[in-house]
């Protein structure tokens, strides 16, 4: 009989997708709670057997059916392991969701188990009465149940991994487990990819890290961060939040300064110059962190938290602009008395009430399931010295200081005026191709065509498993299985329901 694969917490279909981009083939059984991660699992794995219930719930012999299991894969919640929770109280249960893989091991023994968690899961301890870690047995727990699998006959080992050193352009870190009982010895890939500088890259022996510029739709519209709420709706028929608080507008000069105009070497390409930025709650709006061009961007998070910024040429004449623009990397137009060449800039910002920043050609930080707060940053006149937080070009210019602190950028020895800023949150599209999800992934209808709010998509995305590092690990453990390249999805208004309920291609 065919061995099968068996995705537990399968979601949106994040470690699925890995698998399938490994072997060809959707995984057989997957199994989530929450109907709306089926919804879109369903949607982009028709041929996968889907439970919509608790793994608890899931009888591992029944669902089998005598099949042998080549690999079971499980990525619990670790929302009550991370540190992203800080000192919430924990709750007990989802901590301890994870036991679910040692019954799948003692009643169908799959051949090779993985397991993916926070980089935390290692310190799975006991609770105290006010639900919180117990200090001085922190780790007790994840040892017992790592003995208990080696009880179950199964070699243990344990990594954490970066989802940028296997190609997708975000610096996501996660605790990875491979358990085998075959007698076959755990294998991990070696990275494919590394830092831009790194002696690797440099050699030709590794690609330089993606950068999340590669997943970023520049044609979408932008609007000024000192549009009203109104104007925006009216030039671009969407919603938008304006007046953006003062703190925001600090740290978008803040982060446009440090990675944009005091950057020595802005990442350019099509009339733009990119770089990124991201700030945090415990940041203050006078402080902005980030990181260089060359590293890749952080992690994403369901919550959708950084920003966008792009820089083009424009040529301006007496408070005008004329023409369409030019290359940043081609030669200036003629230079004449009059200063006539402008220059647009944009950065990414993370919505959360910090200022962290990074180069554009660096991957997404990693997306987590909550509200969306990546958004796309262009830059518009603004005073970034001392309080000042910017104006509007149809405003007198504030009081000149010996300071030369107006947005002046200078580009290969010219100055250019940076003309405006906008910003708009990064689109679910984007976020899942910094996951690494392939272009082809469905996320914003179900099978039935049946449309998948917005809200969902970025939820999904953010309690995704990164595709690329399931995908790196079944093609090092269980090469027998990667026979077939994976198939393009399609499209759910090419689908239909049959009475029994399995989707049929049209």
């Amino acid at each position: 009989m065919r061995e099968i694969i068996v995705d537990n917490f399968a979601g949106g279909g994040g470690a699925s997708t890995g698998i399938e981009m490994a072997t060809g083939r959707s995984v057989d059984i997957a199994i989530n709670h929450d109907p709306e991660a089926i919804r879109m699992h369903k949607t982009n794995h028709p041929s996968t057997k889907h439970y919509c219930e608790s793994v608890w719930d899931v009888d591992p012999v029944k669902v089998c059916g005598g099949r042998p299991v080549a690999l079971a894969w499980f990525s619990p919640d670790c929302k009550h392991f991370s540190k992203a929770k800080g000192g919430k109280p924990k709750d007990k249960n989802i901590r301890g969701l994870a036991w679910v893989a040692c019954r799948w091991a003692g009643l169908v023994r799959p051949r090779v188990i993985m397991l993916e968690n926070v980089e935390e899961f290692k310190t799975w301890g006991p609770l105290n009465r006010g639900h919180r870690p117990i200090k001085e047995k922190q780790g007790d727990t994840y040892r017992k149940f790592v003995s208990q699998l080696q009880d179950l006959g199964y070699e243990v080992q344990t990594r954490e991994l970066v989802a940028a050193d296997y190609g997708a352009p975000t610096m996501r870190k996660r605790f990875f487990l491979i358990a085998r009982c075959d007698g076959r010895p755990i294998t991990w890939p070696e990275p494919t990819h590394a830092p831009a500088d790194s002696e690797a890259v440099k050699s030709g022996r590794l690609q330089p890290y993606a950068g999340a510029y590669t997943q970023i739709d520049f044609s979408l519209p932008c609007p000024s961060i000192f549009d009203t709420a109104e104007e925006i709706k009216e030039k671009y028929g969407i919603r938008a939040v304006r007046p953006l608080a003062e703190n925001t507008m600090r740290r978008i000069a803040r982060g446009l300064k440090k990675f944009v105009l005091d950057n020595p070497e802005p990442f350019i390409v099509n009339q733009k110059a990119y770089a990124l930025i991201q700030y945090h709650s415990e940041t203050a709006a006078h402080e902005v962190r980030g990181q260089g061009i060359g590293a890749p961007i952080m992690t994403v998070d369901g919550s959708n938290r950084y920003g966008l910024v792009s820089a083009f040429l424009h040529k301006y004449f007496d408070g005008g602009y004329t023409g369409a623009g030019d290359k940043l990397e081609n030669p200036l137009p003629t230079v004449t008395s009059w200063d006539h060449n402008s220059i647009i800039t944009a950065n990414l910002i993370q919505m959360n009430n910090h200022c962290d920043g990074k180069a554009i050609t660096e991957p997404l930080p990693t997306v987590t399931a909550g509200a969306g707060h990546f958004g796309e940053v262009r830059t518009f006149l603004i005073k970034y010295y001392g309080q000042g937080i910017g104006q509007s070009v149809t405003d007198p210019l504030d009081t000149i200081t010996p300071h030369d602190r107006f947005g002046i950028v200078k580009i290969q020895g010219v100055d250019y005026r940076i003309a405006d800023i906008g910003l708009r949150m990064l689109e679910p599209k984007e976020l899942y191709g910094c996951q690494g999800f392939p272009d082809d992934y469905i996320i914003d209808r179900d099978y039935s065509g049946k449309s998948y709010p917005r809200s969902e998509q970025v939820k999904r995305c953010g309690n995704a498993v990164c595709p690329p590092i399931p995908e790196a690990l079944v093609r090092a453990n269980l090469p027998e299985l990667c026979r077939a390249k994976r198939q393009p999805i399609c499209r759910p208004d090419r689908m239909t329901q049959e009475p029994g309920g399995q989707l049929k291609f049209a």
